[in-house]
């Protein structure tokens, strides 16, 4: 008689055991997923890389002792690297104007 009742304790600790253990994650928060939306430029990089080479060409045709420390304004938060470039381009255009190579 012991013999069964402990064969029958172990059948039901057993299967006690296996049916505490589910698939249901209710620890576990549910996880959604999220959108990041970034906000477009006014102005392309290159549209604002064109103003300041625009606004350059026209300081120096306002003044030809403007120096590319003398940047304009329309240049503000273009990267520092290109204004030499930027400056560059300006004068070309500049001269460009002054032989009446551009409208």
């Amino acid at each position: 008689m012991r013999r069964t009742a402990a064969v029958l304790l172990a059948v039901l600790t057993t299967a006690g055991l296996s049916a505490c253990s589910s698939s249901d994650d209710g620890g576990k928060p549910e996880t959604t997923a999220t959108e990041t939306v970034t906000a477009t430029p006014s102005v392309s990089e290159a549209e604002a890389r064109e103003a300041c080479v625009e606004a350059w060409a026209q300081a120096l045709l306002d003044d030809p002792d403007v120096t590319s420390s003398d940047e304009p304004a329309e240049c503000e938060g273009l990267p520092a690297g290109d204004r030499l470039d930027r400056y560059m381009e300006g004068l070309a255009k500049r001269n460009a104007i002054n032989r009446g190579e551009t409208g």
